[in-house]
Formats: structure tokens, C-alpha cells, sequence
């Protein structure tokens, strides 16, 4: 049976994958930069009470499979990710200032994509079975 979160008056189970890639797409993720990337993530998803399911650090990019809460928005995630993550990398890794003059880790852009249980044909179905009153194209009324 599938495990749903609770908030106070809510009941959820919302998963993103989000990937977001160096600026140049440089290869600078190797070593202890890379470990010390994964440790920061994983932190900031703490912070915010965000659930890593799965994650690769590359030398170039970040993959992550996470579980939020409905009151966070992915676009202040992914934000909150990058941008602290960005700091801290720069503070600690001298060699990263010298590469990224311009203090940006990070390209501007990121890909999201949600998960979950149900399927875009079953929500149609679901949808479409709960009268049965005329079709007005795509978006009925129920009596």
C-alpha cells in the first residue's frame, strides 16, 4: 500500500527529479568537491524537510530524486539547493573562484519532473467516470 506523508491538515506524496548542471558544464565535481556537494545537499534537504530518495553527483551535473512537503515550492528547492550549495563550494574551494570569476557555480536553468503512483491516463479516467452527464469536450460540470 503506498505511504503517504502527513502535514497538519494534509496528506501527500509528491516525488521531483531534478537535475541542474556547473555553468560551462565544466567537469569540476571530482573529489572532495564532489563529496562535500553530496554532504551539502543532503543538509539543505534536511533543513527544509526534504527526503533524498536517490542521488549521483557528477563531474558536471547533480541528479536527485527527492520527497517534499506541498508547502515548499520546487522553485524555492532548487533555489535554496544551488544557491547555498554555490557559497559554501566557493568559500571552501579556492580553485572554483579562480574558474568561476563571475561567483556563479551553477547554470541559471535546472530540469524538474514530478513522480508518483497514478498515470496521466488514469487521472483522465478517473476524471471522466465521476458523472455521467453530457461531454462538453474536455471539462465537465457534475451535478
Amino acid at each position: 500500500m503506498q505511504t503517504y506523508k502527513s502535514g497538519s491538515h494534509t496528506r501527500y506524496d509528491i516525488k521531483y527529479h531534478i537535475v541542474w548542471i556547473t555553468k560551462y558544464r565544466r567537469p569540476v565535481l571530482e573529489g572532495s568537491v564532489a563529496e562535500r556537494t553530496r554532504e551539502l545537499i543532503r543538509q539543505i534537504c534536511m533543513q527544509n524537510e526534504v527526503t533524498i530518495i536517490k542521488g549521483h553527483v557528477s563531474k558536471d551535473h547533480i541528479h536527485i530524486l527527492v520527497s517534499s512537503n506541498p508547502s515548499l515550492s520546487i522553485s524555492r528547492l532548487v533555489q535554496k539547493l544551488k544557491g547555498a550549495s554555490s557559497h559554501k563550494l566557493f568559500q571552501e574551494y579556492a580553485h572554483l573562484r579562480k574558474q568561476y570569476w563571475g561567483q556563479h557555480l551553477w547554470s541559471r536553468g535546472y530540469f524538474v519532473a514530478t513522480t508518483g503512483t497514478v498515470t496521466d491516463e488514469m487521472i483522465k479516467e478517473y476524471i471522466a467516470n465521476q458523472d455521467n452527464e453530457l461531454p462538453d469536450d474536455d471539462f465537465r460540470i457534475g451535478s
